[in-house]
Formats: C-alpha cells, sequence, structure tokens
C-alpha cells in the first residue's frame, strides 16, 4: 500500500492542512484571548492565552491525519458493503440535532451535536456518507439512470430525504454542496442533463424556502442583493464588508505574515469560514494565486484517479469526493468576495473547525487508496503483458 502511495496528492494535502494551522496561529490571536478571558471570568480557565484555537487545531490535524490513514488503509470496496448503513446512521445523526439537551447552536446555526465536551457537526459527516451510498445506488441503475421514472424520480427522492433535515436546521452551506455533489455524481453516471436541471430547480423551490424562514439567512440574501446601501454594509453586510477590505487591504504581496488588522476584532469568524479575507491581507495577491494554484492542482489530481479507478463504484466515489471539495472551496472563497450570500462554509484543509477537516481528510484518505488500487491494479496488468510475451 505505501509502495503504491500518491505522493502527489498526498504531499498538497499536508501542506494545505499545516498552513491551515500557520494560519490560524497567526489569525486567531484576538479571538482565542478574548474567548478565553470570558472563561477566565467564569471561572472555568485559569488564565487566558492567545493560542486557544490552534491548539485546538492541532488536536484536529492529528485526529484528521489519523483518520485519513486509517481511510487510506481501508480497501475503498469496504465502503460499498456498508454504505447503506453508514448513510442511516448518518441521517440518524442528524436527528439529534433537533433532541433537546444534545443540540447546540454556535453563532446562529443549529447544527452541532454536544456530547459532554465534546461536539460534532452531523452534516459534515452525512456528505462522504452520502457519496458512498449513492456510487452504490447509481451503480446498480446503470441501465436506467437516464429514464425519468426508474432514474430521475428515485434519485430526486433520495436528494430529498438527505437534503431537507439539513435545510431545516438550517445549514445553507451544507444544503447547497450536499445537491452539487448529488447532482454532479448524478450526471456523470449517465443522467439525463434535463432532469439534472428539473432537480435543481425542484431543490430551490423545496428547500429555499425553508431555510429563508429564518430571518438572518434573509438577512444575508440582503446584504449580498445590496452592497452598496450604507446601512445594511454597517449592519448585515458588515461581515462581507470587513473582508473586502482585508483582500483590499493586502494588494499585491500583502501586509505579512502576523501582520492582519482585520483579526483585531474586525472581521468575524477570521478563524473559520472568513479566513480567506485574512489570508489576502496577510500574504497578498501572488502568495494566494499559490494556494489557489495547490487546490486547482489537488483537483485535477482527484478527478485523474477517479478516470483511472479500477471499477465504476470508485469512479463515483473519487468524482463525488473530489467535486465535494472543489465546490466548498470556491463556494467559500466567493463568499468571501462578495460573489455569493454567506454560507457558513469552512475552507477545506485550512479553516478551524474540526468536524469539516476530519470529513475532508478521511474522504481524501479514500481517494489515496483508490489511486493505490489503480496503481495495483496497472501493475498486475503489465506483469500479465511481460508474462504473455514468453508463452508459446
Amino acid at each position: 500500500m505505501f509502495r503504491r502511495i500518491d505522493v502527489f496528492l498526498l504531499g498538497i494535502t499536508v501542506v494545505l492542512t499545516l498552513f491551515g494551522l500557520a494560519m490560524i496561529a497567526s489569525v486567531s490571536v484576538f479571538e482565542s484571548y478574548q474567548l478565553t478571558q470570558q472563561l477566565t471570568n467564569a471561572g472555568q480557565m485559569s488564565d487566558p492565552t492567545n493560542a486557544f484555537y490552534l491548539w485546538r487545531s492541532v488536536r484536529h490535524v492529528l485526529m484528521g491525519f489519523f483518520v485519513m490513514t486509517v481511510a487510506a488503509l481501508i480497501p475503498y470496496r469496504l465502503w460499498e458493503k456498508y454504505a447503506r448503513i453508514l448513510f442511516l446512521v448518518s441521517i440518524a445523526m442528524l436527528l439529534t440535532v433537533f433532541l433537546p439537551g444534545l443540540r447546540a447552536s454556535y453563532g446562529t446555526a443549529r447544527s452541532w451535536v454536544l456530547l459532554g465536551s465534546f461536539s460534532f457537526q452531523p452534516s459534515e459527516f452525512l456528505k462522504i456518507a452520502l457519496i458512498f451510498y449513492l456510487a452504490v445506488w447509481l451503480q446498480k441503475r446503470e441501465q436506467l439512470i437516464g429514464t425519468f421514472k426508474e432514474g430521475f424520480i428515485p434519485f430526486a427522492s433520495l436528494l430529498v430525504l438527505s437534503t431537507f433535515l439539513v435545510a431545516i436546521q438550517p445549514d445553507l452551506g451544507s444544503f447547497l454542496i450536499l445537491a452539487a455533489v448529488a447532482g454532479s455524481m448524478f450526471f456523470i453516471a449517465g443522467g439525463n442533463v434535463l432532469h439534472l436541471f428539473l432537480g435543481g430547480g425542484l431543490a430551490a423551490i423545496l428547500g429555499l424556502p425553508i431555510i429563508l424562514q429564518k430571518e438572518y439567512i434573509r438577512a444575508r440574501f440582503v446584504a449580498f442583493l445590496r452592497p452598496d446601501d450604507p446601512t445594511i454594509s454597517e449592519s448585515i453586510g458588515f461581515q462581507i464588508k470587513q473582508a473586502l477590505i482585508a483582500i483590499g487591504s493586502g494588494g499585491i504581496f500583502g501586509v505579512g505574515y502576523g501582520k492582519s488588522i482585520q483579526k483585531f476584532g474586525y472581521l468575524p469568524e477570521v478563524q473559520a469560514d472568513m479566513i480567506f479575507a485574512a489570508m489576502g491581507e496577510e500574504l497578498g495577491f501572488l502568495r494566494l494565486l499559490i494556494v489557489l494554484g495547490m487546490y486547482g492542482l489537488l483537483v485535477i489530481r482527484g478527478y485523474k484517479i477517479a478516470q483511472s479507478a479500477p471499477d465504476r463504484f470508485g469512479f463515483l466515489v473519487a468524482s463525488g469526493i473530489t467535486t465535494w471539495i472543489a465546490v466548498q472551496s470556491l463556494l467559500n472563497i466567493a463568499v468571501t468576495i462578495g460573489l455569493f450570500p454567506l454560507t457558513g462554509l469552512t475552507l477545506p484543509f485550512i479553516s478551524y473547525g474540526g468536524s469539516s477537516l476530519l470529513s475532508i481528510l478521511g474522504g481524501v484518505g479514500v481517494l489515496l487508496n483508490i489511486s493505490a488500487a489503480s496503481s495495483k491494479n496497472t501493475h498486475v496488468q503489465r506483469h500479465q503483458r511481460r508474462f504473455s510475451l514468453f508463452q508459446p
């Protein structure tokens, strides 16, 4: 296994993840001190610290690398066997978000489950579970997937089941990711493109009204549509305004690592979904291009792994995981530069967030295993061809 490891994919993943740690170390100092000062005043800590988010992120990274290693060692075909169980468990975990005593709210979202001092976001693990289950389901209906009755209707029903509980939390970001990943897998499996657009329209008609029932979600859309209104930019549009100021302040070369001004209480969630803005301020446009280039190379490598997968299940899983990383990265960056309403999505590998990092690194581990299986298959085929040359 380790001799066939995809060094290129692994290297980019490790570099982006460690780079994320470095950025969190820089941009989270003020937020860490403010939070731990409150905990100290409440008697829950002895002294405030500016490394609170950093040390938690270090634990997240170590756990994430462990999960990635285990996922890389597990034969990916095993996920095919347990895909339905994993999917049902993920749905059950989503239901716990609505149970008093277990649910936890951070900011405006009610998307976390709290077990003692441990909290996690079930929708993050639904993403990978849905990919496994859809890959099994789509390959079984390979000949029928292009039909309306036997292909689109069951697919739409499955997608509604998967996204409804996410929509009523409400979690706009996860709703969009699940819909985008499912739609892309449906299309590459042979789904009708007209059915795909119909499904997207139905998702918008059914899901968005549920999500938009929350006033703060509606406010995000208002802030997106009216960015130049001074009253909005100083209230509901404040976060995006400060993100744009941060990116603009960075210019071509940035103000320097650790020298961000916006991190000192001006830019909310600077270590989480707004970390790209702080990166723009400290690193500048040219260095951001390097980071974006690494994301691009990772996505290209992911789709190449899908293309050379030994079987259809591996092809669909690799395509789904790669699309997930690509779409989430694009949405996070689009939000930060004001091209899309706020979603709360993290920037893969870099933003602070344990559930997101563990699920993403687990997905990369599966990609590594598919890549290793492809290499093994190619090696066997070459060996067979060489051996056949000596046959009479």
